[in-house]
């Protein structure tokens, strides 16, 4: 357990360098702001100290909630499983296409993340689009995972290790779900508007938030292999 608590540590210290790491890109002799940048970036004016979206100041204050919540979970999960009626479950060959498929949407995001730093719309267009896809593949396999378990009789109510690989693979496909609506919205204004400051700072956050998410799955998928 201390070595997935101290996975999810360098998870939240990842979070605040990339929080910290905005206000050192601070380029405040740049001549040309513009309103959408003074909106979106959160830059004041060339001469005045950066002001960090409060977008990304509630994503990071998210994930560090979210990493803690999780902390948690894995607490609880090495605890219990001390006791006498604990019996482990066995991992679906679905869930290592799951966590390839989960690889796969935060590269394409990525590869958007890149695209709207280049300002090439066309390509970000492709990128959320397809990390999108990839992203509800994932809710599918999940669902297909937890669907063969039940038919085997590895119900919730079996086991205390089934109910927690329930509770901890549902958890974390619901913040996948969740994160699909924010990616919605950036699709949408990837594809109406011209706006290329919010389209950047969309795009960041939904691709800092899918590594994210993908880390926590490499880290629990692991834990669970493992115990």
């Amino acid at each position: 357990m201390s070595y997935t608590l101290f996975f999810l540590a360098a998870i939240m210290g990842t979070v605040v360098w990339w929080l910290l790491k905005q206000t050192f890109n601070l380029k405040p002799w740049a001549a040309n702001v513009s309103t959408a940048a003074v909106r979106s970036e959160g830059v004041r004016s060339p001469l005045t100290s950066y002001v960090m979206p409060s977008s990304k100041v509630a994503l990071g204050v998210f994930l560090a909630v979210v990493t803690s919540l999780f902390a948690l979970f894995i607490s609880a999960y090495s605890l219990r499983m001390e006791y006498g009626d604990w019996r482990p479950m066995p991992e679906p060959t679905i869930l290592w296409v799951n966590t390839f498929i989960l690889i796969l949407g935060s590269v394409f995001l990525q590869y958007a993340w890149n695209a709207a730093k280049r300002e090439n719309i066309e390509a970000v267009k492709f990128g959320v689009t397809g990390g999108a896809a990839i992203s509800t593949a994932f809710i599918v396999g999940q669902l297909m995972a937890w669907n063969q378990l039940t038919s085997s009789g590895y119900l919730v109510s079996s086991n205390p290790a089934n109910g927690f690989f329930y509770m901890l693979t549902a958890v974390h496909a619901l913040h996948i779900a969740g994160g699909l609506v924010a990616l919605g919205r950036t699709i949408r204004r990837v594809w109406t508007t011209d706006d290329v400051a919010r389209i950047r700072l969309g795009t960041e956050l939904c691709a800092v938030y899918w590594h994210y998410l993908l880390a926590v799955w490499i880290i629990l998928f692991g834990f669970m292999l493992n115990t």
